[in-house]
């Protein structure tokens, strides 16, 4: 990407000196980040023109002055192109160094976009399990996947370095999901709220000099979701599927009305969970994955009668689990 470069020379008025005159300082800007440096010249502030950033006039000094600030500005855009020549890392600290003669350090490379994602996907991916569901972790794979093909897509590059995740990168990011992926709004936010938690980490790192969300808010819209009725749910029971996977799909999806758990919960529900409560009757005390709660939920007629189905089986029996329900 092609780096942002700006040479601008001002007043230090923050410093006087003799008879009303300052010193005339030059200020190096290179993506964003910027290095000051007095140029040994000084003029009154009645002289100075903020307009053309030079000495007004057609006096002699004024005439000397400016023509050593055209050399200086020909001598940093030179430096510039010599580190571009070289391969080496233009920046602003480089550039001066260059300019005043001194060895041009190398600089430690920056961190890139994909690679800092990557890196949380793969501390994520160790406390799956233990903190976080796989689930989870296969939603920031997928959004890691739609960050990768927005930034071949809109900057026709494999990757950016990180301080070039800005604002504007949030929003022509949002359009890309909603537009060339045809991604509905909420899903949207979801990937974008995803990639704030990264940015957050690498502000905390000081990889970011600030944050790009500070002027960027995720907004989800109301849903309704539709639900079925108790007419609906006794035709699904009622209903005969000819093979034996579309009848273990229905009773998962049953039980799941039935008791509330999620499908996560629901396949990881093991025998033991399963408890008499001081009613007498069978009760589900679990740990949600999601939230960590602790759950109790009484096991209605329905749901008891699917365990029944599924309980003796040889690999629920085994593993001490349902989670073969899945694989039957």
């Amino acid at each position: 990407m092609k780096k942002t470069f700006k040479v601008l020379f001002y007043l230090k008025k923050s410093r006087t000196a003799k008879e009303g005159r300052f010193p005339i300082y030059s200020r190096l800007t290179v993506d964003g980040k910027r290095v000051e440096w007095n140029t040994q010249r000084m003029s009154s502030a009645e002289q100075w023109s903020t307009k053309s950033c030079r000495v007004s006039g057609t006096s002699k000094e004024a005439k000397a002055i400016n023509a050593w600030l055209e050399q200086l500005n020909a001598i940093l855009y030179e430096s510039q192109r010599e580190l571009l020549a070289s391969g080496k890392e233009v920046s602003a600290k480089a550039i001066r160094s260059l300019y005043n003669g001194e060895p041009v350090e190398e600089e430690a490379p920056r961190h890139t976009i994909l690679e800092v994602y990557q890196y949380h996907n793969d501390q994520f991916a160790t406390l799956v399990g233990k903190e976080f569901a796989n689930g989870t972790l296969k939603k920031y794979k997928t959004a890691y996947k739609s960050i990768e093909e927005f930034i071949k897509h809109q900057y026709k590059m494999n990757d950016l370095p990180i301080d070039q995740l800005n604002y504007q990168f949030i929003t022509e990011y949002e359009y890309y999901l909603k537009t060339i992926k045809n991604i509905q709004h909420n899903t949207a936010m979801g990937m974008i709220k995803k990639l704030k938690k990264i940015v957050r980490q690498c502000v905390a790192n000081d990889w970011l000099m600030k944050d790009p969300f500070m002027a960027y808010k995720v907004k989800t819209r109301e849903t309704h979701r539709a639900y079925l009725s108790e007419t609906e749910i006794e035709e699904l029971i009622k209903k005969k599927f000819s093979t034996t996977r579309l009848e273990l799909i229905k009773d998962l999806f049953l039980f799941s009305c039935f008791t509330g758990l999620s499908y996560t919960d629901l396949i990881t529900l093991k025998l033991s969970d399963l408890v008499i409560g001081i009613d007498r009757e069978i009760w589900i005390n679990t740990t949600r994955i999601k939230t960590g709660t602790l759950s109790r939920i009484p096991l209605l007629p329905q749901a008891l009668e699917i365990v029944a189905r599924y309980c003796d089986d040889p690999r629920a029996v085994n593993a001490g689990t349902l989670r073969c329900w899945i694989k039957r």
